[in-house]
């Protein structure tokens, strides 16, 4: 047998490869295109919660998306209580394969890979399903995938006004604080939810919330606003899903089922079905399904995370890594 060699990227080797807005949104728009296209397979995340006492689990992501020849599994656990630690809520590690055959062609650090992608689905999202004109940005949730949310949804809307909030006033802070150094504008941060969100053009709800409690008023919510809750834990009320005019999926597949997720219980109830669902945002990346159609739409997109957005980030970053010599190659076998 000829040797096997695998890719190997760090959390350090992409620091340094230090990816800019565009080539983020590029790699996970290509990823959602052909999602909607049918050109790739998600098989719907499940769940390892060793101990409840532990008050984390791990989510195992699988997929393969064809126009990348390449399939993947992303491990990444989410504990509520690693700040406590000094270390993010949630370590994630990346393997990719040649679908083929199964040999091992990567593995990646994917903590800032999940957060990177993360931030990516909601602005692209934005930009299919917020109004053109939005300004005003309410985010709920100070964790990692909260920073490349507001910093991609800026790079997106370049707003007049983006507002910050989350439950620990050091956090919320600190938050407000990066953010304005990074992307040179004011932060508001507030010290409770409606401050944060009311009358705000887009909404993201990234709340770590330890069990479900409905914080996010629906009253609060403007017509004609783009909302985004994702949260593990759902922090909204079961009266949201009735003000949309559309509701969007990154994944239908995964949102029906399960324990966790911001919509679990509107589904359950029959608010958020096949019937009621608009579309996938895939669909709507791909031209299949029409985005938004008027400013006067309300519109709410949900999104669990796609094996297939990992994939594409983590193509993307080898391949950078290959033209600028960054990462190792280890021996297999």
């Amino acid at each position: 047998m000829n040797p096997i060699y695998i890719d190997y990227l760090n959390a350090f080797d992409i620091e340094a490869l230090n990816p800019s807005n565009d080539e983020i949104l590029a790699a996970i728009e290509t990823s959602l295109g052909a999602q909607g296209k049918g050109e790739t397979v998600i098989e719907p995340r499940v769940h390892l919660e060793p101990d409840p006492s532990f008050h984390g689990h791990f989510n195992v992501l699988r997929g393969y998306v064809a126009p990348l020849n390449l399939a993947g599994v992303k491990i990444v656990g989410d504990f509520v209580d690693n700040y406590k630690l000094g270390y993010p809520s949630e370590f994630g590690v990346l393997n990719l394969f040649d679908p083929r055959t199964g040999v091992p062609k990567a593995i990646l650090d994917a903590t800032v890979i999940t957060d990177m992608r993360t931030g990516a689905v909601t602005a692209l999202g934005a930009r299919h399903l917020a109004r053109k004109r939005s300004k005003v940005l309410g985010h709920i949730g100070a964790r990692g995938t909260a920073y490349w949310n507001v910093r991609l949804l800026n790079h997106l809307f370049d707003f007049d006004e983006i507002r910050v909030h989350s439950r620990r006033p050091e956090s919320r802070d600190a938050f407000g604080a990066k953010l304005e150094q990074d992307l040179g504008k004011k932060i508001t941060v507030t010290d409770n939810w409606r401050d944060c969100v009311e009358g705000a053009d887009i909404i993201v709800e990234a709340s770590r919330l330890s069990e479900p409690e409905p914080m996010l008023r629906t009253e609060w919510i403007k017509k004609g606003a783009f909302v985004v809750p994702y949260g593990t834990m759902s922090a909204v009320e079961l009266s949201l899903t009735d003000i949309m005019d559309k509701l969007v999926v990154d994944d239908w597949g995964q949102c029906k089922g399960g324990k966790f997720g911001s919509l679990r219980a509107h589904v359950d109830a029959g608010k958020l079905s096949a019937e009621t669902l608009h579309a996938e945002l895939g669909q709507i990346v791909a031209g299949l399904k029409p985005g938004r159609q008027s400013d006067d739409e309300t519109i709410l997109l949900w999104h669990r995370g796609l094996s297939l957005s990992d994939i594409a980030l983590g193509h993307a970053l080898l391949t950078k890594a290959h033209a600028v010599n960054i990462g190792q190659r280890l021996r297999f076998a």
